[in-house]
């Protein structure tokens, strides 16, 4: 049995070809053969899309024709999907090959639920669907810190806001004439603007120059600029607590205290000053000691 070949002018001078089914080619459901969808021009994609939309409708889920027809749709419209990767070209840290492949999840989301019946183009249906698709990725990996979908969405018209107000204005928009604008509460607002710092993140190992720092600042971090911790400042809080603690303790008590911590006198001198045994002072200083963490851990 011969195969009739059909043969079109493409928009970009290429000639498409489509072998119509034989006997042997029953699997295609009556289905044109293509050779090789991607290669289809965009203007007879338009017309041959129309026919297995057509016939996809007619044939049953799960049959060898019907995931050809699918497959076949996916594969000719492919270059819609380039198309609207474009825009995103140079959108940085962002990988082109990703963003076609969540765009061709939206083509199949959009093949999947397109009617012919509507009397819709099909590239007219599937666009919103790849760029949306496209969109909803940029919006759950671009952020560096994970927030709420309405604060991402709040901070797209925030910067919408402080770009018209700062025009008008002819400077920085307050958080008040932000929320009178989007007739929103200042504190939506502020949750907006706060959420907004979590878009981008920079390193701690990024170099920082301090004009004031002279050529020591050479060579340093972000993370050199950090302080931390000073246990000193501990040591200060517990001063601060012990202080009126040790005010209600006897003249002698204190005494004591201040040579031993102080004066840093050991036992043994403290005794012969006071006329007390090495034993007795050791006695005196535990005493004292256990009655003041006694106070401070009724504090805490």
């Amino acid at each position: 049995m011969t195969i009739t070949v059909q043969q079109s002018e493409g928009t970009n001078g290429t000639a498409t070809s489509a072998r119509w089914p034989t006997a042997s080619q029953e699997a295609t459901g009556g289905l044109p053969l293509i050779d090789d969808a991607t290669s289809v021009a965009p203007q007879d994609a338009r017309a041959l899309s129309r026919i297995f939309f057509d016939r996809l409708q007619d044939l049953e889920e799960g049959t060898h024709a019907y995931q050809y027809a699918r497959n076949t749709l996916i594969e000719m419209n492919l270059a819609l999907v380039h198309f609207a990767a474009g825009r995103y070209r140079n959108r940085p840290a962002t990988d082109h090959e990703e963003i076609l492949q969540v765009g061709t999840i939206g083509l199949i989301k959009a093949i999947d639920r397109f009617d012919l019946s509507r009397e819709t183009e099909f590239t007219t249906f599937a666009i919103p669907y790849i760029v949306g698709e496209m969109k909803r990725f940029f919006r759950d990996t671009s952020w560096a810190v994970h927030v709420p979908r309405r604060l991402q969405e709040l901070r797209v018209e925030l910067s919408k806001a402080k770009e018209h107000l700062s025009v008008l204005l002819d400077r920085d928009p307050t958080v008040s004439e932000l929320a009178g604008y989007l007739d929103l509460d200042e504190d939506e607002v502020i949750e907006g603007l706060v959420a907004a710092n979590g878009y981008t993140a920079g390193s701690l190992d990024t170099p920082y120059s301090d004009a004031d720092g002279g050529a020591d600042a050479e060579g340093r971090t972000l993370a050199d600029t950090f302080g931390a911790c000073d246990p000193a400042l501990e040591l200060v809080e517990n001063f601060n607590s012990l202080a009126p603690l040790i005010e209600q303790l006897p003249e002698r008590d204190r005494r004591l205290l201040q040579m031993r911590f102080g004066e840093e006198l050991t036992q043994a001198q403290i005794g012969e000053e006071l006329g007390y045994s090495q034993m007795h002072v050791s006695r005196l200083l535990s005493r004292t000691l256990t009655k003041l963490r006694a106070g401070l851990m009724a504090q805490a």
